[in-house]
């Protein structure tokens, strides 16, 4: 047990200290730059749900026997069914992450909104809450997240835990937990409890568990809330126990309480790492393909100018996507190669860049080839910028032109996607599941979540007509 653990064990134990913020946020406690980030991020989860809907791995979870069976008034996106609200939880829940194009978050290490979204939904159509309501559980649960995100990484995430899952799941059983307004015993018991439900290795990226774990974070996390609603029992210290979360999944001397708990009693406002994709791959190669982009665009090569590229990224972007050789359209959004050599042979990265045998293209393979892909020697990784990459393209008449950002993290509060560019994702997506003309006006109402007075009424809108 390290000195820090030690001195924390004279205050109340961390869920109980957690458990006090989230009882006390009410919607005035949430800034309203907080509050239309929300309906945001929310939207966006909602339209990637729906393209994650008909994908194989939500399409075998929702066929596996006693999945989607228990009747419920939940419903699963993609569709006309409904169920109950664990079931709805995991397989939206996996829906939403299932092509890897939802929101991320620096501070995490991870996608904050998709193990939330589907949980906070099916509450409440269950319970008639308001999308006031939801939007604040929302904000609530991001809080949470990037508190413990500030404490335990980059460890946390170096170490090949799957933030979005470990991590996600005491922000989505907080938000759960606040959406169900549980008293702050049964909040503290619901996160104790969640410390045992985090789960989710780096190991499996690139393959249909992925997106599983983020279903299984979003069932969980409602899970925990409701056994705490029913008064099942957890060690309240098991965040901070000798052989608790922080121990186990960080190990002694690699976190800081201290850090969860600055300015604990600050109104909500944004983490500046939030940000929304604008392409749908790995968040880790969105700066290098960023840059490429620029060189595109200010520069006017093309792949037939092109004698080599060079990606020097931050070394914790590298891991898991380092892959010169991508063998199916999954793992090509693990490639950094593949995706920044896509946006040289496109000017764009697009959905249908990964479906089919796009990852096979010739055009895209022989760019690859002459790609080589290292360490930024001046980007530490330990340091406050993690998403960097310089893109370095030496063209066949021996120019070589350099772009290079030391941290980009999706579409952020700082840099926002146009609510044009907004409607043409959700479109891109939704259209996958819906009718053309139902996305559009799908779209208007959500952006409107915050007057819905009972998200029951608005839950018939999202059903596949």
């Amino acid at each position: 047990m390290n000195d820090n653990t030690k001195a924390h064990l004279l205050e109340p134990a961390i869920a109980a200290r957690l458990a006090d913020k989230i009882c006390s946020i009410t919607s005035d406690q949430v800034s309203p730059e907080a509050l239309q980030w929300a309906v945001i991020a929310v939207v966006d989860t909602l339209a990637v749900t729906y393209l994650g809907a008909p994908e194989p791995c939500t399409a075998l979870l929702l066929d596996t026997p006693g999945i989607g069976d228990a009747p419920g008034p939940a419903l699963f996106f993609g569709t006309s069914r409904r169920g109950s609200m664990l079931d709805a939880a995991l397989v939206n829940g996996t829906a939403a992450h299932a092509l890897d194009y939802d929101d991320v978050s620096g501070t995490v290490g991870g996608h904050p909104s998709a193990p939330m979204v589907a949980p906070l939904f099916a509450i409440a159509e269950a319970e008639h809450r308001s999308g006031r309501d939801l939007l604040v559980a929302f904000m609530v649960g991001v809080e949470v997240q990037h508190r413990i995100g500030r404490g335990v990484n980059f460890h946390h995430y170096t170490k090949g835990w799957h933030p979005t899952a470990t991590l996600g799941i005491f922000g989505t059983t907080a938000a759960a937990a606040h959406l169900l307004r549980l008293d702050r015993q049964q909040v503290a018991v619901a996160l104790a409890i969640a410390a045992s439900f985090a789960a989710g290795i780096k190991a499996n990226f690139g393959t249909m568990t992925k997106p599983l774990h983020v279903g299984h974070t979003a069932r969980s996390g409602l899970l925990a809330a409701l056994l705490a609603q029913r008064g099942y029992t957890a060690n309240p210290a098991a965040i901070e126990h000798k052989q608790g979360f922080l121990e186990v999944f960080n190990g002694q001397g690699t976190y800081d309480i201290d850090k969860m708990f600055t300015d604990i009693d600050a109104p909500i406002g944004l983490d500046p790492s939030l940000g929304l994709k604008q392409f749908p791959c790995c968040g880790s190669t969105h700066p290098a393909i960023t840059m490429m982009l620029r060189l595109v665009k200010e520069e006017g090569i093309t792949a037939a100018d092109t004698a080599r590229i060079e990606i020097l990224a931050q070394r914790n972007r590298l891991p898991h996507t380092n892959n010169p050789d991508p063998r199916s359209g999954l793992e090509a959004k693990f490639s950094i190669q593949y995706t920044t050599a896509r946006a040289l042979a496109d000017g764009a990265v697009r959905l249908e860049h990964f479906e089919v045998e796009a990852h096979l293209d010739p055009h895209v393979r022989a760019l690859m080839a002459i790609t080589d892909t290292r360490e930024h020697p001046d980007m530490p990784a330990d340091g406050p910028n993690q998403f960097g990459s310089e893109v370095i393209v030496t063209t066949r008449d021996g120019r070589r032109l350099a772009r290079r950002i030391d941290h980009l993290v999706g579409r952020g509060p700082d840099n926002p996607m146009s609510r044009e560019e907004l409607r043409e994702k959700f479109t891109d997506c939704a259209k996958r599941v819906l009718a053309p003309s139902q996305c559009g006006a799908l779209f208007e109402a959500l952006m409107d979540l915050d007057a819905v007075d009972d998200i029951a009424t608005l839950s018939r809108a999202l059903e596949v007509h």
